[in-house]
């Protein structure tokens, strides 16, 4: 006996007609056609049945803080960061656990069951550290937390900042941060790189650099931090993030870096909402987009995922935790309007920032987790251009949230007609 059956569902990788058999929490059998006895059996009605949705670049410690003590008038970064030094001291433990399990609501909702977030270890009370692993403690039954330990005011640029760094992973936050290209001088920059992936191999554990958040295209920190991941032998278990002076680049050097990062095996995650937001805030016209080169990442054989990076903070006063909204933002930015760049967008919020957070049981293949996500869509290009309505979300086996399907009435010329969204 099943304890789930999901019959006539599409898959993200085009399979249509599939069943997807569940028992003790883990998927048993993927076919097209099958029936079997089950407890549950839901008739997908060929909606689109999805892996989670994951975001692999965010700050908990700061959303839902919009406002707090002021708004970021210019929307720059520096003022971004000026304003998160002016919050932290009106910080308090239950009011950070309180607005970041409220996000976690929001994101299990939108089907969005995997989250890597950075968190700040500058303060030398470790407050939002100490806060974060207690959400972690409290969400782990229905969302995977993943911490960075973030030093959000420069490691080395910092009093303490490497000791507190290390504090923060000694309490068991899970991956080695860093900022480089805020650090005082650029070799103090990539000198942090090598210090910070040294203490990731030392300790056995990953790496998420925040590399590069520039318009400045001698910013080339990622260069150092692809090095170091070969020099240390710590190939696919680094990521950079941001990487926006790419964008900026010259395309003689791109030509060199991109094999570089390729064969070191480090990831990428750009933040196409944030990305998009904060750079180019210097330039006139014309304006540079400022987010990284996605489609020549992928096309050089980079794992490349989209991040929501904030949500109602100090950087960004919009977002709801969806990450379709996000790969709606990355496909525009990029400019990967064909059907393959759609598809490839869509890949960016869920099987490939899964890799970035080398998540365990992540799929939809007998033996992996049976967490996923039905769409009121029929297919990946479709979820995006709608913003898919989230019908079910499952977490290993279990029902954890639901959105009745959406479906209007239009009068025309006097005639009342129903329009199913799902099918627009």
């Amino acid at each position: 006996m099943l304890d789930l059956l999901v019959k006539n569902a599409s898959l993200p990788d085009g399979r249509t007609g599939m069943s997807v058999a569940v028992r003790g929490g883990l998927i048993v059998e993927v076919a097209p056609g099958l029936d079997a006895p089950a407890r549950e059996v839901i008739d997908a009605r060929g909606f689109l049945l999805s892996p989670p949705f994951v975001d692999a670049h965010f700050h908990m410690d700061a959303c839902l803080s919009y406002g707090l003590p002021r708004v970021n008038e210019s929307g720059t970064l520096l003022e971004g960061i000026a304003l998160w030094g002016e919050l932290k001291p009106l910080l308090t433990a239950d009011a950070l656990i309180e607005r970041a399990l409220a996000y976690c609501d929001w994101a299990v909702a939108r089907g969005l069951l995997a989250i890597r977030s950075h968190v700040d270890t500058s303060d030398p009370s470790l407050l939002p550290v100490e806060a974060l692993l207690e959400v972690q403690r409290r969400v782990g039954p229905y969302l995977d937390l993943q911490l960075v330990a973030f030093p959000q005011d420069g490691v080395l640029r910092a009093q303490g900042g490497l000791e507190n760094l290390k504090r923060a992973l000694d309490l068991g936050v899970d991956v080695v941060g860093g900022i480089p290209h805020f650090e005082r001088t650029m070799l103090d920059g990539a000198a942090s790189v090598r210090l910070l992936c040294e203490l990731a191999a030392e300790r056995g554990l990953p790496v998420d650099m925040h590399c590069d958040e520039s318009d400045d295209p001698l910013s080339r920190h990622i260069e150092t931090l692809a090095f170091e991941t070969q020099r240390l032998g710590l190939q696919g278990r680094v990521n950079g993030s941001h990487c926006t002076s790419m964008h900026s680049m010259d395309n003689y050097y791109v030509s060199k870096l991109l094999p570089l990062i390729a064969g070191s095996g480090v990831s990428v995650v750009a933040n196409p909402l944030i990305n998009i937001t904060l750079q180019g805030r210097h330039d006139t016209y014309p304006k540079r987009r400022g987010m990284t080169r996605v489609p020549e990442l992928l096309a050089a054989g980079v794992n490349v995922a989209f991040g929501h990076d904030c949500v109602m903070d100090p950087w960004y006063g919009m977002g709801s935790g969806d990450m379709l909204e996000v790969a709606h933002m990355g496909l525009h930015v990029a400019q990967m309007t064909s059907q393959p760049g759609i598809r490839a967008c869509f890949d960016a919020v869920t099987v490939n920032a899964a890799k970035v957070m080398h998540l365990q049981g992540y799929g939809l293949a007998a033996g992996c987790d049976a967490s996923f996500v039905l769409l009121q869509a029929r297919d990946a290009v479709e979820a995006i251009r709608l913003r898919a309505n989230r019908l079910k979300v499952w977490r290993k086996g279990v029902l954890v949230a639901e959105t009745p399907e959406v479906v209007a009435r239009l009068r025309m010329e006097g005639r009342p007609e129903s329009v199913d969204f799902s099918n627009q």
